[in-house]
């Protein structure tokens, strides 16, 4: 039990956000969930957590405000919905991978309120986020970051700070730089073993190869064995999660003068998986963009 209370409005119960809210609670604080669909937030229902019937409710009176939705334009719709609820003072921990424009949107969002922003997406996947063990990219102002240490530390194992200046998105910046490295190894894995397939390769001797060498990466091997497992149905990090964050990726490269190739034709991966019936099967499902169908 923590000793500091907090009642805390969370908006989105998906992928990670269910299990981030379920952790709050087991901390000792009291959780009000809300999520579009509301069968979402009553699977995670117990004791500590109640849900919400509007993101409104959700937020009143709350110590601190958690949005983990799809992307920044649902976190801008939702936090508009719940405007007429929020006060002056309250902490804003804004999870979602979005792009710069929108946490510039999100920022001026919070200070029309009056809220204390910080920018702070996660790092991590479904088991990290369902024991605790996330890392929280985090960037706002330092007199506060004591008030929502708390949550920080409900959800994560570590927490990086980026900056003071939560508008300018030094936590998002990072989190971009990270998720297109992320997606390459990803896409790596997958077309490698296309091609393997293709060329009649074992890909176990490849897998095998590439660990005993400098070109070894633990996630590489992590998506490959999930490929060749059959596993790519067992979503850590959805398709369509993984397109949107490219594009987000891409825009962000084009607005600092940077072309991001590798993350664009990730992307048209991503969609090509997606049209074929993977949209919400995890990243590793890139593999089967590599055939016609």
């Amino acid at each position: 039990m923590t000793e500091q209370k907090l009642t805390v409005g969370f908006l989105g119960a998906g992928i990670m956000g269910a299990p981030m809210a379920q952790n709050i609670a087991k901390a000792g604080h009291d959780v009000r969930v809300w999520n579009r669909t509301r069968n979402r937030a009553e699977a995670i229902a117990a004791e500590g957590i109640t849900v919400a019937g509007s993101a409104a409710d959700a937020v009143r009176d709350a110590d601190v405000v958690v949005t983990v939705l799809k992307d920044g334009d649902a976190v801008l719709t939702v936090m508009r919905e719940a405007e007429q609820a929020l006060r002056p003072g309250q902490i804003w921990m804004q999870s979602t991978t979005a792009s710069l424009e929108s946490v510039t949107e999100l920022a001026a969002l919070a200070a029309k309120h009056g809220l204390v922003y910080f920018d702070a997406p996660i790092l991590g996947s479904k088991q990290p986020a369902e024991t605790g063990q996330l890392t929280i990219l985090a960037g706002g102002p330092v007199e506060h970051r004591d008030a929502v240490r708390p949550i920080f530390e409900a959800v994560g194992v570590r927490t990086l700070w980026t900056g003071e200046a939560a508008s300018e998105a030094p936590a998002t910046r990072l989190k971009l730089v990270l998720n297109s490295w992320v997606l390459a190894l990803t896409h790596g894995a997958a077309e490698a073993l296309a091609l393997a397939n293709g060329l009649g390769v074992d890909p176990q001797l490849f897998l095998g190869l590439v660990a005993d060498s400098p070109a070894n990466a633990p996630y590489f091997q992590l998506k490959a064995r999930q490929i060749l497992d059959g596993r790519t149905s067992d979503t850590t990090f959805a398709v369509t999660n993984g397109e949107k964050d490219a594009r987000i990726i891409v825009e962000a490269g084009q607005q600092h003068g940077v072309r991001m190739d590798v993350a664009a034709a990730g992307a048209g991966r991503f969609r090509r998986a997606a049209d074929q019936g993977h949209a919400d099967h995890d990243i590793a499902a890139s593999y089967f963009a590599s055939f016609d169908s």
